[in-house]
């Protein structure tokens, strides 16, 4: 009989008290028990909804209905037929906007706690000493792929699972992408990144770190010298953006790239760390979507004693997903809604002293039908603050464009692409994920490599 509870298996997590000031992942997981008892609230509905809010097209019955049945490891098989990062995807993709915003349990309780089930199935079979991935026969065909993040990552996987010679170009010096320099130990441990890169290396796949497409190498050079026969771009969108207000140059001022980077990618938190990072009392973070929860709740776990979240829309606009605001708000961080910075101030040595704010209100809609913020009049404040972190989206690093001849970019520097394909306007050449849209989310990214890897596929073949 279906478990008709209409609210989800609650997710065990730290207490906000204590995790506030540690960087152990907050969300625990599902033990075994939870796990079969959530399976039980799936209807296995013959339409499958959920599936149509799923990027990547993952078969979610079909894998909720082995898990039912203690069939876990071959639930895990019927996710990774369609996904490459399924421990990644069930801690850090929006599922509440996308498969479980599809699922009929959802029209009257809540829906069924799919990304859980996913992070559990993966989990398990992670955890296992014999777990390997067997590479497929090879093909006697080579792609190139810019780029370790999520885009990058699930091309490579499908590719490799048909055959294909596959390296991974990654500028860092750790394989990831956005998965290790952007997002928070505390969502995402970095053993987790690691262990999903494993298994695509264990189906073949090529990863070389330190090297910058663009400076070390050329697309031109990987095609005609190297002898790829496509080459797929996700190299992500790095390039961070600014208010242009005054102030934005002092001592303690951060984008949240740089920031993020320092804390995940660099380890700045830990004691023995090389990296500086300021450990600041109080903390402006200037932003409200996941990147900003992610750096205000970092601050808190660095020390500081207030942190603030300006954002100049009312909590109804903000773009973060909820479990992650809400966690925000469980461990202290403090809303600022409906305010906007409008200055920095520095002391006399140039370090932050604080921040100039002035209060807004939501106008008239617009033709779309969102209603812009208007700054109300003689509203201005300052807000004490030693600390200053921009968190207001980041657009496609310009280097590739520059240095290869013909890829043509929109007037944001993201690159053109056919959507259904991700073909650039280069023959052999695709793209995807934020080099394409600009910040986006892990799972769409991943969409587009996948996307794009059957695209590739399609031309090879063509092309004999």
């Amino acid at each position: 009989m279906p478990n008709m509870n209409p609210k989800k298996n609650p997710m065990p997590s730290q207490d906000p008290a204590v995790r506030r000031r540690n960087f152990g992942e907050v969300a625990l997981g599902y033990t075994e028990e939870m796990a079969l008892d959530e399976a039980q609230r799936c209807l296995n509905c013959k339409n499958m909804p959920c599936v149509s809010g799923c990027p990547v097209g993952i078969a979610i019955p079909n894998f909720i209905q082995k898990v039912k049945v203690g069939e876990f490891e071959e639930a895990y098989r019927i996710i990774t037929e369609s996904s490459s990062l399924p421990a990644v995807c069930g801690r850090v993709c929006p599922q509440e906007t996308q498969c479980e915003g599809k699922c009929v349990r959802g029209i009257k309780g809540e829906p069924v706690g799919i990304g859980r089930l996913e992070r559990f199935v993966a989990d398990r079979h992670n955890a296992q000493e014999n777990a390997h991935a067997e590479p497929a026969p090879a093909n006697g065909h080579k792609v190139a792929i810019i780029g370790s993040g999520p885009a990058g990552l699930t091309c490579a996987g499908d590719l490799a699972r048909r055959g294909y010679a596959v390296t991974v170009y990654e500028a860092l010096h750790t394989a990831g992408g956005v998965l290790v320099y952007g997002i928070p130990e505390f969502r995402l441990p970095k053993s987790i990144v690691a262990k999903e890169i494993e298994t695509l290396k264990e189906l073949g796949v090529k990863i070389e770190v330190n090297t910058v497409v663009g400076r070390t190498v050329s697309i031109d050079e990987l095609m005609e010298q190297e002898g790829y026969e496509a080459v797929f771009i996700g190299s992500g969108a790095g390039l961070p953006r600014f208010m242009k207000i005054a102030g934005e140059n002092l001592k303690g001022v951060y984008s949240a790239n740089e920031f993020l980077t320092r804390v995940n990618l660099m380890k700045a938190y830990l004691p023995e760390s090389s990296t500086p990072i300021q450990h600041a009392k109080r903390v402006a973070v200037v932003g409200g979507g996941n990147v900003a929860m992610d750096a205000a709740r970092s601050a808190m776990r660095l020390g500081a004693e207030a942190v603030y979240i300006i954002y100049r829309r009312s909590l109804e606009e903000l773009p973060a997903r909820r479990e992650e605001v809400e966690h925000a708000m469980e461990e202290g961080v403090e809303f600022r809604l409906l305010n906007n910075p409008t200055e920095i101030l520095g002391d006399e040595n140039g370090f932050v002293r604080g921040m100039k704010v002035i209060r807004m209100e939501l106008g008239e809609p617009d033709a779309s039908g969102r209603r812009s913020p208007v700054e109300i009049p003689d509203s201005e404040y300052e807000l004490e603050c030693d600390c200053v972190i921009m968190a207001i989206g980041t657009s496609p690093n310009p280097l590739i464009k520059s240095t290869t001849e013909g890829l043509e970019v929109n007037r944001r520097g993201g690159i053109v692409v056919e959507e259904a394909t991700g073909k650039t306007s280069l023959t052999g050449v695709y793209a995807g994920g934020d080099a394409v849209t600009g910040a986006a989310t892990v799972i769409l990214a991943m969409g587009a490599g996948k996307t794009a890897a059957q695209a590739i596929d399609d031309y090879i073949k063509e092309k004999g």
